[in-house]
């Protein structure tokens, strides 16, 4: 544990993270400008989260020595990686319990004071089904494989968070 709260207090650690993230939303866009995958709203609101752990990456990389930068680093990796499971579940759901009662939206709504989809439409405007299936790798859809990647965060951050009290605790012994 000493290793991983030490490795937590270098900016290393948090440009693995945002590095992951980077090469996670370059897939995305691969899949929506190359292989011509049109992401649906829960897509968006997916690559949204996923962009919250890349911010919370950054807020680390500030100063991942100061402990209140590091703990506001992970307390937005948490809340980031929580909300994007939250959704990549709720998405998993469409594809494989349809239902006419449960549907995601047609339009992202995004908040007034900052209408990504308005801003940015190459990479948050939604034009797909969220109900259809139009990848899968490993028998798993692309919603499953965000379930995977964000269940992972949350493992990854709890073992970290473990490691900021008992590798604390260690160096005290020392």
């Amino acid at each position: 544990m000493q290793f991983l709260y030490t490795f937590s207090k270098s900016r290393l650690s948090w440009l693995l993270l945002f590095g992951f993230i980077v090469f996670f939303e370059l897939c995305a866009l691969f899949f929506q400008h190359v292989m011509k995958l049109d992401p649906c709203v829960m897509c968006i609101y997916e690559r949204v989260a996923m962009m919250g752990v890349g911010f919370a990456a950054l807020i680390g990389m500030i100063a991942p020595q100061n402990a209140i930068i590091r703990w506001a680093g992970l307390a937005a990796w948490g809340y980031s990686a929580y909300r994007g499971l939250e959704l990549a579940k709720e998405h998993v759901g469409y594809q494989f319990n349809p239902s006419p009662f449960a549907t995601c939206d047609l339009f992202v709504k995004f908040p007034e004071w900052a209408p990504l989809n308005k801003w940015v439409p190459w990479m948050f405007e939604a034009t797909g089904d969220c109900s259809k299936v139009v990848w899968s790798f490993l028998g798993q859809s692309m919603p499953q494989w965000l379930v995977i990647i964000f269940t992972a965060n949350l493992v990854a951050l709890a073992i970290i968070a473990v490691a900021q009290f008992l590798g604390s605790v260690d160096k005290k012994q020392s």
